[in-house]
């Protein structure tokens, strides 16, 4: 039996991958985890599993998404960050209960305990979101050059000049209709 969800679309920032199960915000909206479970599945492949989650859950993880994309967003374009989603980031954050661990590679990483929550989950993607807006982290905070997604990603390249939130969609779907345009007015290749 085929998936009936669309795929997750998982970068190597979690603030950001989380905002991200909301694509195409300026076009029709694609909603990446539309139910408790798909959500529950989310954490899991992001490192965070939980045992359960409910639908009161999942509002409140869906409010600390877009909390994360509207500071994000002020953060890129150079705005005040909004009270209200500041103030819905710090509340997660403080209500997580999850341990920074340093791995044998020096990396950290963040430990739930075996009777975690989803709050303690939102937790770390809130912990997460304060060190990449406040400039904690190397990188950039931008937005995809998208007309319909206008996603925040967080841009790690040398040159910290990335256009686009995936280069597998959005770029290339950007790239293709350049191509398709250029074709039109008869200046693209073959003609």
């Amino acid at each position: 039996m085929p998936d009936r969800y669309p795929d997750f679309r998982l970068g190597t920032v979690l603030a950001t991958s989380f905002t991200a199960t909301l694509t195409e915000r300026r076009g029709d909206a694609v909603e990446r985890i539309p139910t408790p479970g798909r959500l529950a599945d989310w954490l899991a492949v992001s490192g965070l599993a939980v045992e359960s989650c409910t639908p009161a859950q999942l509002d409140r993880a869906r409010e600390l998404r877009e909390a994360i994309h509207a500071t994000a967003t002020a953060a890129a374009l150079g705005e005040p960050l909004p009270a209200a989603a500041v103030a819905v980031v710090n509340d997660r954050s403080a209500r997580g209960r999850a341990v920074a661990v340093l791995t044998p590679e020096g990396d950290r990483r963040w430990r739930l305990g075996a009777t975690s929550s989803v709050e303690d989950a939102l937790g770390v993607v809130a912990a997460d979101a304060i060190a990449v807006v406040s400039g904690e982290r190397d990188g950039r905070l931008a937005l995809c050059a998208s007309p319909t997604c206008r996603a925040a990603f967080f841009d790690t390249s040398r040159s910290r000049t990335r256009r686009w939130c995936d280069m597998n969609t959005c770029g290339n779907r950007q790239k293709k209709a350049r191509f398709q345009a250029a074709r039109r007015r008869g200046s693209g290749p073959g003609r």
